[in-house]
C-alpha cells in the first residue's frame, strides 16, 4: 500500500473525489455540482480531505470545527466514506485516525458525526472506533 491523506485545496482535485463522495451523497448530480458546493461550504469552515493508495482516491472526509455550549470546540464530520470497492480496506479507520489528530490539532474536546438510523453498517463501524450514541436528532422541513 502506498497510503496517503491530504487535505483537498483545488478545485479539479475536489472534482477526482466526485466518484467517491457520490456514493455518499448521490443528491449531488455530477461532478461540477460537487465542486460548486465545496467552494461555498470551504467559505465556511468545511474541509475535505483525501485517502489515496497509489494515487487513487479511495476514502474521503468532509468535516469542520465548531464551537458551541453543548459540546466546546469540536470536529463535526459532515461526509465520511469510502468507495464501496474498498470497504473493510481500513480506509475508514485511517481517516478517523486522522481526525481524532486533528481534534487534538486543533485543541478540540469532540469528535462528533450524525448518520442515519437506518445505517447499521456505519453504526457498527462507529462503535468499532470508540465512539457512542448519545442523542437523536429531530427536524422538520420547513416549506
Amino acid at each position: 500500500m502506498s497510503i496517503e491523506i491530504r487535505e483537498i485545496t483545488k478545485p479539479e482535485e475536489v472534482e477526482a473525489c466526485y466518484p467517491v463522495m457520490y456514493a455518499l451523497r448521490p443528491q449531488l448530480e455530477n461532478a461540477e455540482k460537487f465542486v460548486q458546493l465545496w467552494q461555498e461550504l470551504s467559505a465556511t469552515g468545511y474541509r475535505l480531505v483525501a485517502l489515496s493508495d497509489y494515487g487513487e482516491v479511495r476514502a474521503l472526509a468532509g468535516f469542520r470545527i465548531n464551537h458551541n455550549i453543548v459540546h466546546g470546540k469540536h470536529i463535526y464530520v459532515d461526509d465520511l466514506v469510502t468507495a464501496e470497492s474498498e470497504r473493510s480496506s481500513g480506509f475508514g479507520a485511517k481517516l478517523m485516525d486522522y481526525l481524532r489528530e486533528e481534534c487534538r490539532k486543533q485543541g478540540c474536546g469532540k469528535l462528533l458525526l450524525d448518520t442515519p438510523m437506518s445505517n447499521f453498517l456505519g453504526h457498527r463501524f462507529y462503535y468499532r472506533q470508540g465512539m457512542f450514541a448519545t442523542a437523536l436528532r429531530f427536524t422538520q422541513e420547513i416549506k
